[in-house]
């Protein structure tokens, strides 16, 4: 059970630091790399090669701006690839909308602007149909996430 985080530029890894925080809580092993699919194609394309042989099975890809990261992964695996739009420029907007909309038959998954968590969180339901135990942590995280907003909110809020 294993994750790729893949990023363009180190400046990026203070927003992709929630995929790992989520893949830590559950357990999952990942991979972190920095890598453009504008600077570097080849290394990048190399390095998928290598993910995919050391058993890889979900990519997560965080871009901005251009956002063509996460696409041009998809075209070059068969892995399911989550994206991750990042903040750059328009508030975000043109990095989402590079990155959701991808060409009929190489599908990107995309979270919110800068919500890398909510990737790990996606790569970590997707392992979690061939992982049992995982699957067993997620369906444990779940009900606790309602036990404690119950807890905390059941009783009506001050405002």
């Amino acid at each position: 059970m294993k994750v790729a985080i893949i990023f363009g530029s180190k400046s990026d890894i203070e927003k992709m630091k929630g995929a790992a925080d989520a893949l830590k809580e559950f357990g999952v092993e990942y991979t972190a790399h920095v890598l453009s699919a504008h600077r570097v194609p080849e290394k990048l394309s190399e390095t998928l090669s290598e993910l995919e042989v050391s058993g890889v099975e979900v990519i997560i890809a965080g871009a901005g701006l251009a956002a063509h990261l996460p696409g041009v992964i998809a075209s070059q695996t068969i892995l399911p690839v989550i994206g991750v739009p990042i903040k750059a420029a328009l508030d975000g907007l043109d990095s989402l909308l590079s990155i959701v909309q991808m060409p009929k038959s190489i599908p990107v998954a995309t979270v919110a602007i800068d919500n890398s968590y909510n990737a790990g969180m996606l790569a970590v339901e997707i392992l979690s149909i061939k992982y049992d135990d995982l699957r067993e942590k997620l369906k444990a995280y779940r009900v606790n996430m309602k036990e404690k907003f119950i807890k905390e909110n059941g009783q009506g809020v001050e405002i």
